[in-house]
């Protein structure tokens, strides 16, 4: 069973082909991204989009050029992604064909991996929900929860009357003699043992690191509170509202399924000082999500399949993508209410953002302003794919559970409990 990867292709877009990237998106919205991009065929692939982020000035006011960004949640090896994206390039070439050095046109598959391969960006922070389950555990376990149910339906009335052991029982001489649901006999291979280990790895030596460092950390922390809470101080939050215009494009691309997208990008604020703060937090947030969050709850929000934080312009901006369950406005009540500290550790390093106390205090508290900052920086997603759009967090959860109890050995009151799943 494969890890799972956060691959992000960024390629800069000079002006004049802005206008023709946009159009690209736009034009395969409406032809549908699977049809264009072909993302059912790609190996391992759970969610990918393609968003145009524009030019715009940095905190400092210099000017940032405009970029097309590819962002996708795979399964491992990268190599294998990327060569399939390559193998599938009509798609590809239609929007980085505009962009500086993409190999367009009869070329060979290898000069395309390598340009994809040259312009992958690392990410600052990667959330997955669950560590492991990977794409083709997750379409297997919905298809045998189907089988069951249909089972189930077709068998309703002798079965009424029989105890739930023997329910079960039914269940399972059902699932055995169909040879395409063999697999369901079987636990999930986890992750390769090198990644295991090398996880093992950085779980250990990071807090022996910091324990090493800590009286640097105990002389260094008092001078970074004074001058955060300076700065705090003077930072001037933003009062603009999203226009009209922005919120029904946003509209244009949300809530056809069961799941959504959200990609925003923001300056970082000015100097090197936030830039280090920021760099530090999403280090912590990394750790904390790599180890301890991927059960699929990410400190009480369990709505998100996927999230990532990275730096791009030489970290003066940063971009935020996921793809999470049900409404952005029910997802925003949702960090709002469990993990405000969270955010304004993050956000409250960008320009604009709610005014916020020793970073973790305010903020997001005020709930108006920070939705008009999000929205604000929220940018059209047209082009998303998803592998398994029909499907929430908890009904994956509920698919593994199914699957785990099939042929487990429980008790009268755990399989009561189990047959209460389907």
């Amino acid at each position: 069973m494969p890890h799972q990867l956060a691959v992000t292709i960024r390629a800069t877009v000079p002006t004049a082909r802005v206008a023709d990237v946009r159009k690209a998106l736009n034009e395969a919205n409406r032809e549908g991204a699977d049809e264009v991009f072909r993302f059912t065929e790609v190996e391992g692939i759970h969610f990918a989009r393609l968003v145009l982020v524009p030019q715009g000035p940095d905190s400092a006011g210099t000017s940032m050029p405009a970029c097309v960004v590819y962002m996708s949640e795979v399964d491992a090896p990268l190599h294998t992604h990327l060569a399939d994206l390559a193998r599938r390039a009509d798609g590809l070439e239609r929007v980085f064909g505009h962009c500086e050095g993409y190999p367009v046109g009869n070329v060979p598959d290898g000069a395309r991996v390598a340009w994809l391969r040259s312009h992958c960006v690392s990410c600052a922070a990667f959330y997955v929900n669950t560590v492991g389950r990977g794409r083709q555990q997750i379409l297997r376990e919905a298809r045998l929860r189907e089988a069951i149910e249909e089972f189930l339906d077709q068998r309703g009335t002798a079965l009424s009357g029989m105890s739930p052991p023997r329910v079960r029982a039914a269940i399972q001489k059902f699932v055995t003699d169909r040879e395409d649901l063999a697999w369901a006999r079987s636990r999930p291979a986890p992750p390769a043992l090198w990644w295991r280990v090398r996880q093992t790895a950085h779980l250990i030596c990071v807090p022996v690191v910091a324990l090493v460092l800590l009286p640097l950390f105990a002389f260094a922390l008092p001078v970074w509170a004074v001058l955060l809470r300076l700065q705090e101080l003077r930072d001037v939050p933003s009062r603009a509202r999203p226009d009209r215009d922005h919120m029904r494009e946003l509209a244009a691309y949300e809530d056809f399924v069961a799941q959504n997208p959200f990609t925003a990008v923001g300056q970082v604020k000015r100097g090197r000082f936030r830039q280090a703060t920021l760099t530090a937090i999403l280090f912590v947030v990394d750790y904390g999500v790599r180890h301890f969050f991927k059960r699929g709850n990410l400190a009480g929000v369990k709505t998100i399949h996927f999230a990532r934080w990275l730096f791009i312009d030489d970290k003066r901006r940063v971009i935020f993508a996921s793809n999470y369950d049900g409404s952005l406005e029910s997802y925003m009540d949702d960090f709002i209410d469990k993990l405000a500290w969270g955010l304004n550790a993050v956000f409250g390093n960008g320009s604009g953002y709610p005014r916020t106390r020793w970073l973790v205090f305010g903020g997001a508290k005020d709930e108006l302003a920070f939705k008009h900052y999000l929205r604000s920086h929220q940018l059209p997603t047209q082009v998303w794919y998803s592998a398994y759009d029909t499907l929430t967090t908890h009904n994956l959860d509920t698919n593994a559970r199914i699957r785990a109890g099939l042929f487990a050995n429980l008790s009268p009151a755990e399989t009561e409990a189990w047959l209460a799943l389907l």
